[in-house]
């Protein structure tokens, strides 16, 4: 089809800059040697997986079912945490991980005979907390203080090491080498004592290597130097940089109202489908409008439920807005579709994929998934 025949809400995913991002993340693989896996919780697009899996080695999970998607979907190597693993569901997980990643020293001791026991030749690892992350805010700081995700350094416990192969941390948020550096200098200083009883370590996610001013070869050589020196595998687990700009929300004007200002009225949703643009919070990119409101044409854009804070943000746009003009929000394929919500029943967007000059639909929702989601 066509990009006018295209029915919003629907999330796009430009094959072509997808491939992009993936040839930028092979190419720091081969010339550092690190290994490179997709996170799902980030971006969870299978109709894509086909392409992203000829470029990564896997994937990481959140828990049981990211790993079944991984397992199905997507093959290569499955990572598996959770802040906190569930009894009646160790033992599937285990069955489909290669590496399994605890949290704590209670979770490692709880389950590691489990884990074992159901495959032997599983990798376990341990969740570091570096306690030191540049992240612009708390909500999204692994590090931040009483953060319950990963062990500090005061919390480790030496007897652990006997039964783990790795250690993991994750400290960054949309960050770039230099911060990585910071992270790694304080991990180094406390942790590299014990790094003579591991395979590996696991440099988290959180680097937005496909940004266009990202330092790659100050990555590649932060890699190389703990690779070379402590002769460890090392793996770095993005979701955000597969994703990073390959794709955008399209969406159509409903109705356009006035209080004191103009309002365009969406069929979709910050709320349901950006959800970051108000919990980071920041101002979506819409094509063909002007930041600095050069144009006299000024609206809000505003989402279709009943959330009196559902607001895109004012947007300037060289010609007036008319009902069923498309609005089309950039850079919305990461973290996005994966944090949908249905709240007042409005549609989940579809799912498009364009390859060149076509595009393809891919998944379309309606009230059966509205449904299906209660009871």
């Amino acid at each position: 089809m066509t990009f006018d025949q295209i029915d919003t809400p629907a999330y796009v995913c430009d094959l072509e800059l997808l491939k992009n991002n993936l040839e930028i993340l092979k190419d720091v693989q081969d010339r550092s040697g690190a290994k490179i896996i997709l996170a799902l919780k980030g971006f969870a697009m299978w109709s894509t997986f086909d392409l992203v899996n000829q470029y990564l080695h896997g994937c990481t999970a959140s828990g049981l079912n990211e790993a079944k998607l991984a397992l199905e979907k997507f093959g290569g190597e499955i990572h598996t945490y959770s802040p906190a693993f569930k009894y009646e569901e160790i033992r599937e997980i285990a069955s489909i991980s290669d590496h399994i990643v605890f949290n704590s020293s209670a979770q490692l001791n709880r389950f590691k005979d489990i884990v074992k026991d159901t495959y032997s030749e599983i990798s376990i690892s341990l969740r570091i907390n570096p306690e030191i992350s540049a992240s612009p805010k708390d909500i999204y700081n692994p590090c931040s203080q009483y953060s319950r995700l990963g062990i500090t350094y005061e919390n480790f416990n030496e007897d652990d090491l006997e039964f783990i192969d790795g250690f993991n941390f994750h400290a960054l948020c949309e960050q770039g080498a230099d911060e990585l550096e910071l992270v790694l200098k304080e991990f180094e200083k406390n942790f590299s004592k014990y790094f003579k009883h591991l395979k590996y370590l696991n440099f988290g996610g959180g680097h937005m290597i496909t940004k266009k001013d990202y330092d790659i070869e100050k990555l590649i050589t932060l890699i190389k130097y703990y690779k070379d020196k402590y002769n460890l595998d090392i793996y770095l687990e993005p979701g955000e940089a597969v994703g990073f700009e390959v794709g955008y929300l399209v969406s159509s004007v409903l109705d356009i109202v006035e209080n004191e200002k103009k309002i365009a009225i969406l069929d979709t949703s910050a709320e349901a489908h950006m959800p970051d643009t108000l919990a980071m919070p920041y101002k979506a990119e819409v094509r063909g409008s002007m930041k600095d409101f050069q144009y006299k044409n000024r609206y809000i854009l505003a989402g279709n439920t009943c959330l009196a804070g559902d607001i895109m943000g004012e947007y300037c746009f060289e010609n007036e807005l008319k009902v069923g003009d498309k609005i089309i929000f950039e850079d919305q394929i990461h973290y996005t579709f994966v944090k949908n919500t249905t709240f007042n029943g409005i549609n989940l967007p579809s799912l498009v994929l364009k390859d060149g000059k076509e595009f393809e639909l891919v998944k379309s929702f309606g009230y059966k998934d509205y449904k299906e989601r209660l009871s």
